[in-house]
């Protein structure tokens, strides 16, 4: 049986609390309602084969065309810096994206790396973007 809903993208975010309003503010101004999947692990992509599967499954099912990563700054799952500093994030991020772009290469793939003050830093994944 072929399913016939589709998204444009998955969005994949930690679960902190502090980051959902201002996640949801950029949601808002960069996706139409009902565009996107959206699921949130605590350490956004620290969790990387999980967040595959999930992807698998937007993929598969909804036809997904784009991931969205955003990781944040003091990120409880991470734990204090360095393990959980602005370049550890860095490097999960590419990490991630490079490995779905092996997985999906037709996928669009975004990273973010998301401040306290709620300024979205876009992250550069060369051969990715």
């Amino acid at each position: 049986m072929m399913n016939d809903h589709t998204c444009e993208a998955i969005i994949i975010t930690c679960i902190d609390f502090r980051f959902q309003e201002y996640i949801n503010k950029w949601i808002a101004e960069n996706f139409r309602p009902k565009t996107f999947d959206r699921i949130a692990f605590a350490g956004g992509v620290k969790s990387l084969d999980t967040i595959l599967g999930q992807i698998e499954i937007a993929y598969r099912l909804h036809h997904i065309t784009k991931v969205i990563l955003i990781n944040h700054e003091d990120c409880g799952a991470y734990g204090d810096p360095p393990a959980g500093g602005p370049e550890k994030h860095t490097e999960d991020l590419k990490k991630a994206a490079s490995q779905i772009k092996q997985h999906y290469p037709d996928l669009a793939v975004e990273t973010y790396y998301l401040h306290l003050d709620s300024t979205f830093q876009p992250i550069s994944t060369p051969g990715v973007d």
